[in-house]
């Protein structure tokens, strides 16, 4: 494979768009046969440069080369027709519709205007069966694991005879034996001489299944490295362009005084029952624990969001948990798990989302722009106007502009639902730096993340969730991560 020409070119691909160059003359060279990675910071031009490969997007200039003719995709069904499958980290999938269905969608064997459903089930038999799948072909997706309706978009790429295919963030809602599955399945189309292009944040994995690996950084390819052969810090330095604070522990005083939120009792039937967390003002508390520990359940509880049984204080008062508007008005701000679906409107401008928990619905444009124009640069949200649609943003110049709509309205607690989840090592950097900024300045933050390293590195203390109940709180200055880790992995305390 290492002597075998590209099976995929692209060559000084430059896209603009307005107050925004995405692409800079960016270089992408895969072979047939290879896992090749694709990395690089949010709005590192990752994403544009592979829609331009789906032909979602016309390059401004540069070329495309597949099999060593010229690619000329000005749609995404031309970009199939050609052999380019780009399976996306939100599957696009029709859930109501069955495995089969989804696979042959608009491709169906046909009799006349009949379709012919018994070809198309074993087409898709066969499709699925080569992807390790166990579920049936008449399974409604829908109704499947996250890990099966992965194995259905891969499948769907066999079914269109794709010659590339893309994967982004394959990992972002697998767990560890499924993202194994999945990565043999990889394995076994790259030996039948596809090209894979895989695109992830998490370095651990990058290593294990990539060969080669291209950075990105500000539209620009940085380089090509053997994965074999290059350290993870080597990665770093290349997307970041330099040194920074990532995951480094970042010492300061331990805050005092009266706690601003104490967690007398949270329950919630056979899920949820808490009881004896407090947070201080400055002061930034982590909540560790595995995938349906409680974590998620605990915040959206404080908010009132999910209904629960919850006794807390703040500053002393009882704190009234009635719904999200009454937890505003007390101060409370909720950082959700899927900034996209509950804590922005992709639609609307920068600044609108920005400004819409401070502002009425109907005040000025002009007021909101005023009002958020120096957080957001506070942040440094990278954004070509204040009216730039937020759904148009990298994911971590989208979760800037929800903490920015906190920042706006001012908060006392700040509780934040896995805020780096998607975000590249630089924008997770950066996210920090700006919790740290809000709890030196006598925010209390309750912070829930399973990456464990990133709680050591920036919270006070941790408290571990298991199986719904806090059953141990750990000091990461004096504790060793590995010891918190077997607390959360068995529930077992020290």
């Amino acid at each position: 494979m290492s002597d075998s020409p590209p099976l995929l070119e692209m060559k000084g691909i430059v896209k603009r768009f307005p107050g925004t160059l995405a692409c800079d003359g960016a270089n992408l060279s895969v072979r047939a046969g290879e896992v090749h990675c694709l990395l690089g910071e949010n709005g590192a031009g990752k994403s544009t440069l592979m829609k331009i490969l789906a032909g979602s997007y016309r390059p401004d200039e540069g070329e495309v080369l597949l099999s060593g003719g010229p690619l000329r995709a000005t749609s995404p069904q031309d970009g199939i027709a050609a052999g380019i499958s780009v399976i996306y980290q939100e599957l696009d999938l029709a859930p109501d519709l069955t495995v089969a269905q989804n696979l042959f969608l608009g491709r169906a064997p046909a009799r006349g205007p009949f379709v012919r459903r018994q070809a198309r089930s074993a087409a898709a038999a066969e499709a699925v069966r080569r992807v390790g799948g166990t579920f049936s072909p008449a399974d409604r997706v829908g109704d499947l694991p996250i890990a099966a309706q992965q194995l259905t978009a891969i499948a769907r790429a066999l079914t269109m005879d794709a010659k590339v295919i893309v994967m982004d963030e394959p990992s972002a809602t697998l767990g560890e034996r499924d993202l194994e599955a999945v990565f043999e399945v990889i394995r076994g189309l790259a030996a039948e001489g596809r090209a894979i292009i895989y695109i992830s944040h998490r370095l651990d994995e990058v290593s294990q299944i990539g060969d080669r690996a291209t950075v990105m950084r500000d539209g620009r390819d940085v380089g090509v490295f053997d994965l074999a052969a290059t350290t993870h810090d080597d990665l770093v330095a290349a997307m970041i362009g330099g040194s920074r604070d990532l995951v480094r522990r970042v010492d300061r005083p331990a805050p005092s005084g009266e706690p601003r939120l104490v967690i007398e009792r949270a329950r919630v039937g056979g899920i949820l029952d808490v009881s004896g967390i407090e947070v201080r003002p400055g002061e930034i508390v982590g909540l560790a624990g595995l995938a349906g520990a409680g974590r998620t359940t605990l915040l959206n509880a404080l908010f009132g969001v999910a209904r629960a049984d919850v006794r807390a204080r703040l500053d002393g008062a009882p704190l009234p948990v009635a719904g999200p508007r009454t937890a505003v008005r007390n101060g409370l701000a909720l950082v959700p798990e899927s900034r996209k679906e509950q804590g922005l409107f992709l639609g609307l401008g920068v600044s609108r989302n920005a400004a819409i928990s401070a502002l009425r619905p109907l005040a000025p444009r002009s007021r909101g722009r005023r009002a958020t124009a120096p957080v957001l640069a506070g942040l440094g949200v990278k954004h070509a106007s204040p009216d730039q649609p937020v759904g148009e943003l990298s994911g971590g110049n989208q979760q800037k502009v929800v903490l920015a709509k906190w920042i706006t309205r001012g908060m006392r607690v700040l509780l934040l639902d896995e805020p780096t989840r998607g975000l590249d090592i630089g924008a997770k950097a950066d996210l920090y730096r700006q919790v740290r900024r809000l709890a030196d300045d006598g925010v209390a933050v309750l912070l829930a993340s399973s990456e464990l390293a990133e709680l050591t590195a920036h919270a006070d203390g941790i408290w571990v969730l298991h199986e719904g109940r806090n059953i141990a709180r750990f000091d990461p200055r004096t504790t060793a991560e590995a010891d918190i880790a077997h607390t959360v992995i068995t529930g077992a305390t020290p």
